[in-house]
Protein backbone atom coordinates (compact mmCIF):
# COMPACT_ATOMS: atom_id res chain seq x y z
CA UNK A 1 0.00 0.00 0.00
CA UNK A 2 1.39 3.55 -0.78
CA UNK A 3 1.14 6.15 1.67
CA UNK A 4 0.68 10.12 1.19
CA UNK A 5 2.56 12.81 2.46
CA UNK A 6 -0.03 12.98 5.64
CA UNK A 7 -0.42 9.28 6.34
CA UNK A 8 1.39 10.46 9.65
CA UNK A 9 -0.72 13.04 10.25
CA UNK A 10 -3.59 10.59 10.14
CA UNK A 11 -2.26 8.01 12.58
CA UNK A 12 -1.41 10.24 15.25
CA UNK A 13 -4.84 11.39 15.35
CA UNK A 14 -6.01 7.31 15.59
CA UNK A 15 -7.65 7.17 12.15
CA UNK A 16 -9.22 3.92 11.21
CA UNK A 17 -6.83 3.18 8.44
CA UNK A 18 -8.16 1.25 5.07
CA UNK A 19 -6.29 0.13 1.81
CA UNK A 20 -8.25 2.13 -0.78
CA UNK A 21 -6.68 2.66 -4.31
CA UNK A 22 -3.88 0.95 -3.53
CA UNK A 23 -3.40 3.72 -0.94
CA UNK A 24 -3.58 3.62 2.89
CA UNK A 25 -6.12 6.06 3.45
CA UNK A 26 -8.08 7.04 6.53
CA UNK A 27 -11.91 5.94 6.51
CA UNK A 28 -13.10 7.71 9.46
CA UNK A 29 -11.46 9.79 12.50
CA UNK A 30 -14.40 10.21 15.14
CA UNK A 31 -17.49 8.53 12.90
CA UNK A 32 -19.15 9.10 10.04
CA UNK A 33 -22.52 10.97 11.01
CA UNK A 34 -20.26 13.62 13.11
CA UNK A 35 -17.37 14.13 10.21
CA UNK A 36 -20.53 14.75 8.27
CA UNK A 37 -21.85 17.01 10.21
CA UNK A 38 -18.98 19.43 10.97
CA UNK A 39 -18.72 19.78 6.56
CA UNK A 40 -21.98 20.72 6.64
CA UNK A 41 -21.91 23.19 9.56
CA UNK A 42 -18.04 24.50 9.45
CA UNK A 43 -14.60 23.30 8.08
CA UNK A 44 -13.39 19.28 7.78
CA UNK A 45 -10.22 18.56 6.18
CA UNK A 46 -10.26 15.63 3.76
CA UNK A 47 -6.53 14.15 2.08
CA UNK A 48 -7.58 13.64 -1.48
CA UNK A 49 -3.64 13.39 -2.54
CA UNK A 50 -4.43 9.78 -3.89
CA UNK A 51 -5.79 11.22 -6.49
CA UNK A 52 -3.92 11.38 -10.26
CA UNK A 53 -2.81 14.57 -11.76
CA UNK A 54 -1.64 14.59 -15.56
CA UNK A 55 -0.05 17.48 -17.55
CA UNK A 56 -1.05 18.23 -20.91
CA UNK A 57 1.06 20.31 -22.57
CA UNK A 58 2.49 21.62 -25.63
CA UNK A 59 0.49 23.44 -29.20
CA UNK A 60 -1.48 20.33 -29.28
CA UNK A 61 -2.66 20.57 -26.10
CA UNK A 62 -6.06 21.59 -26.35
CA UNK A 63 -6.68 19.27 -29.39
CA UNK A 64 -5.97 16.23 -27.15
CA UNK A 65 -8.21 17.52 -24.22
CA UNK A 66 -10.97 17.94 -26.58
CA UNK A 67 -10.53 14.28 -28.45
CA UNK A 68 -10.45 12.49 -25.32
CA UNK A 69 -12.69 14.03 -22.96
CA UNK A 70 -16.34 14.48 -23.74
CA UNK A 71 -17.37 18.29 -22.79
CA UNK A 72 -16.01 21.24 -24.73
CA UNK A 73 -12.70 22.37 -23.12
CA UNK A 74 -12.52 24.95 -25.85
CA UNK A 75 -14.74 26.90 -23.56
CA UNK A 76 -12.51 26.99 -20.49
CA UNK A 77 -10.14 30.43 -20.07
CA UNK A 78 -7.07 30.85 -17.77
CA UNK A 79 -8.46 30.32 -14.19
CA UNK A 80 -11.40 27.72 -14.79
CA UNK A 81 -11.89 24.09 -14.30
CA UNK A 82 -14.43 22.17 -15.98
CA UNK A 83 -15.96 18.88 -14.98
CA UNK A 84 -15.78 15.78 -17.86
CA UNK A 85 -15.42 12.68 -18.38
CA UNK A 86 -13.21 10.23 -20.87
CA UNK A 87 -15.67 8.30 -23.15
CA UNK A 88 -14.74 5.20 -24.03
CA UNK A 89 -14.90 3.55 -27.67
CA UNK A 90 -17.78 1.28 -26.45
CA UNK A 91 -20.22 3.14 -24.82
CA UNK A 92 -18.99 3.38 -21.49
CA UNK A 93 -16.42 6.35 -19.57
CA UNK A 94 -13.37 5.05 -18.60
CA UNK A 95 -13.52 7.58 -15.92
CA UNK A 96 -14.39 11.27 -15.00
CA UNK A 97 -12.40 14.17 -14.36
CA UNK A 98 -11.47 17.80 -13.65
CA UNK A 99 -10.05 19.52 -16.44
CA UNK A 100 -8.01 22.49 -15.31
CA UNK A 101 -7.07 25.08 -17.65
CA UNK A 102 -3.55 26.82 -16.45
CA UNK A 103 -3.15 28.88 -20.28
CA UNK A 104 -3.59 28.01 -23.41
CA UNK A 105 -0.92 25.20 -24.14
CA UNK A 106 -1.11 24.04 -20.52
CA UNK A 107 -3.90 21.88 -18.67
CA UNK A 108 -4.18 19.58 -15.78
CA UNK A 109 -6.79 16.58 -15.79
CA UNK A 110 -6.99 15.43 -12.57
CA UNK A 111 -8.09 12.05 -12.39
CA UNK A 112 -9.47 9.39 -9.80
CA UNK A 113 -7.43 7.26 -7.71
CA UNK A 114 -8.71 3.89 -8.47
CA UNK A 115 -7.87 4.41 -12.00
CA UNK A 116 -4.95 6.57 -12.56
CA UNK A 117 -3.04 3.35 -14.15
CA UNK A 118 -6.08 2.49 -16.30
CA UNK A 119 -6.19 6.13 -17.48
CA UNK A 120 -2.47 6.96 -17.86
CA UNK A 121 -2.50 4.02 -20.43
CA UNK A 122 -5.67 5.59 -22.09
CA UNK A 123 -4.24 9.02 -22.62
CA UNK A 124 -0.96 8.05 -24.05
CA UNK A 125 -2.80 5.33 -26.20
CA UNK A 126 -5.47 8.08 -27.45
CA UNK A 127 -2.65 10.39 -28.23
CA UNK A 128 -2.15 10.71 -31.65
CA UNK A 129 -1.53 14.02 -31.75
CA UNK A 130 1.72 13.69 -29.61
CA UNK A 131 0.41 16.42 -26.86
CA UNK A 132 3.05 15.95 -24.19
CA UNK A 133 1.99 14.05 -21.50
CA UNK A 134 3.39 13.83 -17.35
CA UNK A 135 2.09 12.22 -14.75
CA UNK A 136 2.78 13.86 -11.78
CA UNK A 137 0.52 11.87 -9.49
CA UNK A 138 3.12 10.39 -7.20
CA UNK A 139 4.54 14.01 -6.72
CA UNK A 140 1.34 16.16 -5.61
CA UNK A 141 -0.15 16.14 -2.43
CA UNK A 142 -4.18 17.58 -2.25
CA UNK A 143 -6.15 18.56 0.97
CA UNK A 144 -9.98 19.28 0.25
CA UNK A 145 -11.06 21.66 2.70
CA UNK A 146 -14.40 22.05 2.67
CA UNK A 147 -17.41 23.47 4.34
CA UNK A 148 -19.48 26.87 4.98
CA UNK A 149 -16.13 28.60 6.56
CA UNK A 150 -13.61 26.94 5.15
CA UNK A 151 -12.85 29.80 2.22
CA UNK A 152 -13.25 32.31 5.55
CA UNK A 153 -10.56 30.11 7.57
CA UNK A 154 -8.06 30.00 4.65
CA UNK A 155 -7.92 33.61 3.61
CA UNK A 156 -5.81 33.87 6.63
CA UNK A 157 -3.41 31.80 4.56
CA UNK A 158 -2.72 34.18 1.57
CA UNK A 159 -2.81 37.92 0.81
CA UNK A 160 -4.78 36.80 -2.40
CA UNK A 161 -8.77 36.95 -2.02
CA UNK A 162 -9.91 34.09 -1.72
CA UNK A 163 -12.93 34.08 -0.32
CA UNK A 164 -15.04 35.63 -2.97
CA UNK A 165 -13.96 32.57 -5.31
CA UNK A 166 -16.29 31.67 -8.40
CA UNK A 167 -17.54 27.62 -8.16
CA UNK A 168 -15.15 25.91 -10.49
CA UNK A 169 -12.36 28.42 -10.86
CA UNK A 170 -8.80 27.72 -9.40
CA UNK A 171 -5.39 30.58 -8.86
CA UNK A 172 -1.99 30.15 -8.27
CA UNK A 173 -0.82 31.55 -5.48
CA UNK A 174 1.45 31.63 -2.43
CA UNK A 175 -0.26 29.74 0.28
CA UNK A 176 0.66 29.87 3.83
CA UNK A 177 4.38 30.97 2.72
CA UNK A 178 4.51 28.29 -0.19
CA UNK A 179 4.47 29.33 -3.59
CA UNK A 180 2.60 28.48 -6.90
CA UNK A 181 0.16 26.66 -4.31
CA UNK A 182 -2.74 25.65 -6.57
CA UNK A 183 -6.02 26.81 -5.05
CA UNK A 184 -9.82 25.45 -6.35
CA UNK A 185 -12.88 25.52 -5.57
CA UNK A 186 -14.52 22.00 -7.08
CA UNK A 187 -15.95 20.19 -4.34
CA UNK A 188 -17.22 17.06 -3.55
CA UNK A 189 -19.63 17.85 -0.94
CA UNK A 190 -21.71 20.25 -1.76
CA UNK A 191 -20.79 22.56 1.46
CA UNK A 192 -18.41 24.95 -0.17
CA UNK A 193 -14.91 24.94 0.20
CA UNK A 194 -11.36 24.73 -1.31
CA UNK A 195 -8.78 21.95 -3.07
CA UNK A 196 -5.14 22.77 -1.96
CA UNK A 197 -2.61 21.19 -4.44
CA UNK A 198 0.82 20.88 -3.09
CA UNK A 199 4.33 19.65 -4.10
CA UNK A 200 4.79 16.41 -1.40
CA UNK A 201 7.70 17.92 0.11
CA UNK A 202 5.45 21.43 1.28
CA UNK A 203 2.48 18.96 2.39
CA UNK A 204 3.61 18.84 6.28
CA UNK A 205 4.20 22.90 6.44
CA UNK A 206 0.64 23.46 4.95
CA UNK A 207 -1.33 20.81 6.72
CA UNK A 208 -0.18 22.43 10.17
CA UNK A 209 -1.01 26.04 8.59
CA UNK A 210 -4.72 24.95 7.48
CA UNK A 211 -5.18 23.39 10.93
CA UNK A 212 -3.91 26.24 13.28
CA UNK A 213 -6.06 28.47 10.78
CA UNK A 214 -9.13 27.00 11.15
CA UNK A 215 -8.81 26.07 14.86
CA UNK A 216 -10.98 28.87 15.69
CA UNK A 217 -13.56 27.46 13.20
CA UNK A 218 -14.02 23.97 14.71
CA UNK A 219 -11.95 22.52 11.96
CA UNK A 220 -11.28 18.46 11.57
CA UNK A 221 -10.01 15.74 9.91
CA UNK A 222 -12.61 14.49 7.83
CA UNK A 223 -12.57 10.35 6.22
CA UNK A 224 -13.28 8.97 3.01
CA UNK A 225 -16.47 7.47 4.91
CA UNK A 226 -18.44 11.10 5.49
CA UNK A 227 -16.77 12.01 2.02
CA UNK A 228 -18.64 9.25 0.92
CA UNK A 229 -22.32 10.35 2.43
CA UNK A 230 -21.54 13.84 1.63
CA UNK A 231 -21.49 13.12 -2.07
CA UNK A 232 -24.41 11.12 -2.46
CA UNK A 233 -26.57 13.51 -0.26
CA UNK A 234 -25.49 15.89 -3.32
CA UNK A 235 -25.79 12.98 -6.23
CA UNK A 236 -22.82 12.89 -7.32
CA UNK A 237 -21.87 10.09 -9.39
CA UNK A 238 -19.03 7.82 -7.38
CA UNK A 239 -16.58 5.99 -10.15
CA UNK A 240 -16.95 2.11 -10.03
CA UNK A 241 -20.33 2.41 -8.50
CA UNK A 242 -22.30 4.69 -9.90
CA UNK A 243 -20.85 5.57 -13.69
CA UNK A 244 -17.71 2.92 -14.94
CA UNK A 245 -16.55 1.23 -18.07
CA UNK A 246 -20.13 -0.18 -19.35
CA UNK A 247 -21.97 2.80 -18.32
CA UNK A 248 -22.56 6.04 -21.18
CA UNK A 249 -22.79 9.30 -19.79
CA UNK A 250 -26.46 9.99 -21.34
CA UNK A 251 -27.47 6.97 -19.59
CA UNK A 252 -25.86 8.83 -16.08
CA UNK A 253 -27.27 11.87 -16.69
CA UNK A 254 -23.88 13.43 -17.80
CA UNK A 255 -25.42 14.40 -20.93
CA UNK A 256 -24.80 18.13 -19.67
CA UNK A 257 -20.68 17.31 -19.73
CA UNK A 258 -21.27 15.65 -23.10
CA UNK A 259 -20.91 18.59 -25.90
CA UNK A 260 -21.86 17.55 -29.60
CA UNK A 261 -20.23 20.87 -31.20
CA UNK A 262 -20.06 20.71 -34.96
CA UNK A 263 -16.02 21.76 -33.91
CA UNK A 264 -15.64 19.10 -31.34
CA UNK A 265 -14.92 15.77 -32.03
CA UNK A 266 -14.42 12.86 -29.39
CA UNK A 267 -14.30 9.37 -29.09
CA UNK A 268 -17.72 7.63 -29.18
CA UNK A 269 -19.40 10.71 -30.35
CA UNK A 270 -21.29 9.41 -32.85
CA UNK A 271 -22.75 6.02 -30.81
CA UNK A 272 -23.34 8.85 -27.77
CA UNK A 273 -25.13 11.31 -29.67
CA UNK A 274 -27.41 8.42 -31.84
CA UNK A 275 -27.99 7.43 -27.80
CA UNK A 276 -28.85 11.46 -26.90
CA UNK A 277 -31.04 11.83 -30.08
CA UNK A 278 -32.97 8.34 -29.94
CA UNK A 279 -33.18 7.84 -25.92
CA UNK A 280 -31.82 5.09 -23.73
CA UNK A 281 -33.61 2.08 -22.40
CA UNK A 282 -32.63 3.25 -18.57
CA UNK A 283 -31.55 5.89 -16.74
CA UNK A 284 -29.65 6.53 -13.22
CA UNK A 285 -31.98 7.62 -10.91
CA UNK A 286 -31.75 9.27 -7.43
CA UNK A 287 -34.60 7.58 -4.77
CA UNK A 288 -35.98 7.64 -1.35
CA UNK A 289 -37.02 4.87 0.51
CA UNK A 290 -40.75 4.60 1.48
CA UNK A 291 -40.27 1.40 3.79
CA UNK A 292 -37.97 0.78 6.66
CA UNK A 293 -34.46 0.09 5.43
CA UNK A 294 -30.84 1.10 4.30
CA UNK A 295 -30.12 0.67 0.33
CA UNK A 296 -26.35 -0.72 -0.19
CA UNK A 297 -24.50 -1.07 -3.24
CA UNK A 298 -25.27 -3.72 -5.48
CA UNK A 299 -29.06 -4.50 -3.31
CA UNK A 300 -32.11 -5.58 -6.29
CA UNK A 301 -34.24 -2.86 -7.99
CA UNK A 302 -37.62 -4.80 -8.37
CA UNK A 303 -40.92 -3.49 -10.17
CA UNK A 304 -44.36 -3.61 -8.80
CA UNK A 305 -44.39 -7.67 -10.05
CA UNK A 306 -41.22 -8.37 -8.00
CA UNK A 307 -39.19 -8.16 -11.20
CA UNK A 308 -35.64 -7.41 -11.16
CA UNK A 309 -34.93 -4.25 -13.02
CA UNK A 310 -31.51 -2.77 -12.13
CA UNK A 311 -29.16 -2.49 -8.61
CA UNK A 312 -28.64 -0.20 -6.19
CA UNK A 313 -25.48 1.89 -7.28
CA UNK A 314 -24.76 3.73 -3.78
CA UNK A 315 -26.81 3.92 -0.96
CA UNK A 316 -26.83 5.09 2.55
CA UNK A 317 -28.88 6.42 5.89
CA UNK A 318 -28.50 10.51 5.11
CA UNK A 319 -27.01 12.06 7.87
CA UNK A 320 -28.30 15.50 6.96
CA UNK A 321 -32.19 14.12 6.40
CA UNK A 322 -32.06 11.30 8.48
CA UNK A 323 -33.66 8.76 5.98
CA UNK A 324 -32.76 6.54 3.27
CA UNK A 325 -31.72 7.33 -0.10
CA UNK A 326 -30.15 6.31 -2.79
CA UNK A 327 -29.11 5.73 -6.86
CA UNK A 328 -29.79 3.03 -9.21
CA UNK A 329 -30.30 2.50 -12.63
CA UNK A 330 -33.71 1.56 -13.90
CA UNK A 331 -35.98 1.24 -17.15
CA UNK A 332 -36.58 4.65 -18.66
CA UNK A 333 -40.34 4.31 -17.99
CA UNK A 334 -40.03 4.22 -14.10
CA UNK A 335 -37.35 7.16 -13.77
CA UNK A 336 -39.69 10.23 -13.85
CA UNK A 337 -39.67 11.78 -10.43
CA UNK A 338 -42.75 9.76 -8.10
CA UNK A 339 -42.34 6.66 -9.98
CA UNK A 340 -42.46 3.69 -7.36
CA UNK A 341 -40.16 0.90 -6.95
CA UNK A 342 -38.88 -1.50 -5.01
CA UNK A 343 -35.78 -2.33 -3.13
CA UNK A 344 -34.52 -6.13 -2.15
CA UNK A 345 -33.27 -6.08 1.58
CA UNK A 346 -32.66 -8.97 3.23
CA UNK A 347 -35.46 -11.10 0.55
CA UNK A 348 -38.10 -8.35 1.60
CA UNK A 349 -38.77 -5.75 -1.64
CA UNK A 350 -39.29 -2.68 0.14
CA UNK A 351 -40.82 0.09 -1.33
CA UNK A 352 -38.96 3.76 -2.59
CA UNK A 353 -39.85 6.88 -4.63
CA UNK A 354 -37.90 8.03 -7.26
CA UNK A 355 -36.62 11.63 -6.61
CA UNK A 356 -35.27 15.06 -7.87
CA UNK A 357 -31.34 15.04 -7.35
CA UNK A 358 -29.73 16.51 -5.18
CA UNK A 359 -30.90 15.04 -2.19
CA UNK A 360 -29.91 17.57 0.12
CA UNK A 361 -30.25 21.40 -0.29
CA UNK A 362 -28.28 23.44 1.37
Amino acid sequence: MKTTAFTKFHETLGAKMVPFAGYFMPVLFEGVNAEHETVRKSIGVFDVSHMGEFWVKGPKALEFVQWVTSNDASRLVDGKVQYSCFPNDKGGIVDDLLVYRINAETYLLVVNAANVDKDWEWCNKQNKMNAVLYNASDEIAQLAVQGPLALKAMQTLTTTPVVDMEYYTFKKLEFAGVKDIIFSTTGYTGAGGCEIYMANEDAPKIYNAVFEAGKEFGIKSIGLGARDTLRLEMGYCLYGNDINDSTSPIEAGLGWITKFTNEKDFINKRNLLKQKNEGVSRKLVGFEMVEKGIPRHGYEIVDTNNNVIGEVTSGTMSPSLKIPIGMGYVPITLSKEGSEIWIRIREKSLKAKVVKLPFYLS
